[in-house]
């Protein structure tokens, strides 16, 4: 498979669209990352209170003569098995993002990866069957061992989104559905021509 180093001159004629080179879109990126993490959350996490706590309510001890300190129910925080104060309960973390600050994080992102000589353009891979190491194999020109690599193409191919299934460090995905944190993850990035130009379009004010 042919992999050629995306220069940042050929990046941005190929966009249409001028590459970040500043701080410019720094907290878009920070923003739009945060909420994409933030909206995985699944918020499931609950805990019990001393009025849901399974205790009694009897008051365990008369009030006066015992010589314990007053107590009025088993259920109490301070005692153990009994209720959580301040604990978590479900929630939604989820965090909307405006389009435009997206759409500044991943031009931030992909402008950023491009000058530091870490976007390939490329053929997309033909496998006969979804085998990794064939994958492997045919990304062994441009990718190390080591490498974490996302591979973006035009329309998802089975056979490819598979064999990288079953790695973690290689991903799939489209030019469609790529976004900032995914260009952010991965030690390379892979572009076919085809998802190139939908980036293109998605970059357009």
């Amino acid at each position: 498979m042919k992999a050629t180093p995306l220069s940042a001159a050929d990046a941005a004629s190929k966009l249409k669209v001028e590459l970040i080179t500043n701080g410019i879109g720094t907290q878009a990126v920070h923003e739009t990352v945060v909420a994409y993490q933030a909206n995985r959350r699944a918020g499931t996490h609950s805990t019990l209170t001393k009025a849901t706590v399974n205790r009694s309510g009897k008051k365990p001890w008369r009030q006066k003569g015992t010589g314990n300190a007053r107590a009025g129910y088993a259920s109490s925080p301070v005692w153990r098995g009994g209720g959580v104060v301040f604990g978590p309960h479900p929630r939604d973390y989820s965090k909307k993002t405006p389009r435009k600050v997206k759409q500044l994080a991943l031009k931030k992102v992909l402008s950023a990866r491009v000058n530091n000589g870490e976007v390939y353009l490329i053929e997309a891979p033909a496998l006969e069957t979804p085998k990794t190491a064939a994958l492997i194999k045919a990304l062994s020109p441009v990718v190390g061992k080591n490498d974490s690599v996302l591979i973006v193409l035009d329309k998802i191919d089975k056979n490819v989104y598979l064999a990288s299934r079953n790695n973690p460090r290689l991903e799939t995905t489209t030019g469609t559905l790529v976004n900032s944190e995914q260009l952010l993850r991965h030690d390379k990035v892979l572009l076919t021509e085809g998802a190139l130009g939908t980036l293109s379009e998605r970059l357009k004010d």
